[in-house]
């Protein structure tokens, strides 16, 4: 699948390098959050990169739920256990687990399916921010920190009625947030359709470091030069 050039193979071990997650971020899901810069202090593969590996190691299943359960840091090496269970933990080679995924229902292998759905899914979220986060956090009346922004990947469920179709995209429902203190989580309702037919539902979760009080101008200057650097490093690469 299109995922091979992502990572590598470490002796049965999936290993991903930052310059490889953050390639995978930039130029498959248009996500320029700074955790993903090759040289950030807290760098962190994108979540998005650890779910397409999950779909492409385990296949679709009619029911599924992610939890993302630790920044996963540059060439970690990540055990994707060979099982037919539905509960399943990903975990490096010193036992820390990452990724936690129950999958029940039925299940398809069709590989078209799951790279349209994957590609479809991550373009999705990679827009997240800001077309979607920044309107919340004004209506919350909140700001995360424009100079250390925390938005952290929690978890995310799918649920589809059938797995008959061949191709698959996802269509924003209503968002919501919910603001406790200090921390604030978002839920990006989502839902799939195969054509014009809507098959299934899911919904990404999100955890924000927030303080209170959104301010409209530093906040537009962030946006401002967030879509910049994305579009100047959209605009450079080669033509295929």
């Amino acid at each position: 699948m299109f995922l091979k050039e992502f990572y590598e193979d470490r002796d049965g071990f999936a290993a991903i390098s930052a310059e490889r997650a953050s390639r995978f971020a930039k130029e498959v899901a248009h996500d320029f959050n700074p955790l993903h810069d090759v040289d950030a202090k807290r760098f962190c593969v994108p979540g998005d990169l650890l779910f397409a590996l999950a779909l492409e190691k385990y296949g679709l299943s009619q029911r599924m739920h992610f939890v993302f359960a630790g920044m996963v840091g540059h060439g970690v090496l990540l055990d994707f256990p060979d099982t037919d269970a539905g509960e399943i933990e990903v975990k490096d080679n010193q036992g820390k687990a990452y990724l936690q995924i129950e999958r029940s229902g039925g299940l398809s292998r069709n590989s078209a399916l799951i790279e349209s759905f994957t590609r479809d899914y991550v373009a999705f979220s990679g827009q997240n921010f800001p077309y979607v986060l920044v309107p919340l956090l004004e209506k919350e009346n909140v700001m995360f920190s424009l100079t250390r922004p925390l938005v952290i990947y929690e978890s995310m469920t799918l649920s589809f009625d059938h797995l008959d179709f061949q191709q698959a995209s996802v269509e924003m429902m209503e968002p919501k947030m919910e603001v406790n203190g200090k921390r604030a989580s978002a839920y990006l309702h989502f839902r799939i359709k195969a054509g014009e037919n809507v098959v299934g539902t899911g919904f990404k979760k999100l955890a924000i470091s927030v303080q209170s009080g959104y301010e409209s101008e530093p906040m537009q200057a962030f946006v401002e030069e967030y879509l910049a650097r994305k579009n100047d490093y959209l605009g450079n690469l080669p033509i295929l």
